[in-house]
């Protein structure tokens, strides 16, 4: 009985990162928009179809950076962190983590 409880908490250890914080870029407005979800490619597809009204003015948006999260709250936590940051600190934020980089080529352009 305690092995199968170990085996069942070591799995949950282990669950793959389900949420998604996401920076994306609009160039007609020349503006980020900072947001975080457990279906990026849906939710990327919702911002550029107008389904958000926060970003419904600056379609068409990059999705400029994103990274995992295994949880909702951490992803609420680096959401307002990155929410809270000027442009240029977004910019040294999206360089430092580059591994999340989705368009270096738009990311050089906005802040060469």
């Amino acid at each position: 009985m305690r092995l199968a409880t170990a085996n069942r908490a070591s799995s949950v250890l282990h669950l793959p990162m389900n949420y998604h914080v996401y920076i994306l870029y609009s160039a007609s407005l020349d503006r980020f928009y900072v947001g975080q979800t457990k279906d990026l490619t849906t939710r990327f597809a919702q911002h550029n179809a107008g389904k958000s009204r926060y970003t419904a003015a600056g379609i068409p948006w990059s999705l400029l950076w994103s990274t995992r999260k295994p949880n909702l709250r951490s992803a609420e936590d680096l959401e307002s962190k990155l929410k809270n940051l000027t442009r240029i600190r977004k910019v040294k934020f999206i360089r430092k983590y580059q591994a999340g980089i989705h368009d270096i080529e738009l990311l050089n352009r906005i802040i060469p």
